[in-house]
């Protein structure tokens, strides 16, 4: 058994595109317009390496709230590989004003930073 994909919803479905493609080199699919759901639109990302996916989902009843939690997922971690490649994105988001949290050894074992996407998501980056 896996998880096959994760769902982000966003209200700019180009800025969160172009996030994750710039960021995690994605391969980015498509758009999805649906034709029972009007206003719809969603693609699939593709992390290089293990064919990990996550759906990015957008619809005109969808609103920016960044500072805000609830109840529901509240964050994705993207393993990049060792410490080195987690400082180096981290010092890459920092410049980018992008950057919560430096990389740090957290308590329950991980190597990592967390950044945010445009939308104020939360990703951890991890070794």
């Amino acid at each position: 058994m896996h998880i096959a994909h994760a769902a982000l919803w966003t209200p700019d479905l180009d800025r969160q595109v172009a996030f994750w493609e710039r960021y995690f080199g994605a391969e980015i699919g498509g758009a999805y317009h649906s034709k029972r759901r009007e206003g719809f639109v969603s693609r699939f990302i593709r992390f290089a390496g293990n064919g990990a996916e996550l759906e990015l989902m957008t619809g005109p009843w969808i609103e920016a709230d960044q500072d805000r939690e609830a109840c529901g997922w509240d964050h994705i971690a993207v393993s990049l590989g060792s410490e080195g490649a987690v400082d180096e994105m981290a010092e890459r988001c920092r410049a980018d004003g992008i950057l919560i949290s430096g990389p740090r050894m957290t308590g329950d074992g991980y190597y990592e930073a967390v950044i945010a996407t445009p939308d104020g998501s939360r990703v951890e980056i991890t070794a």
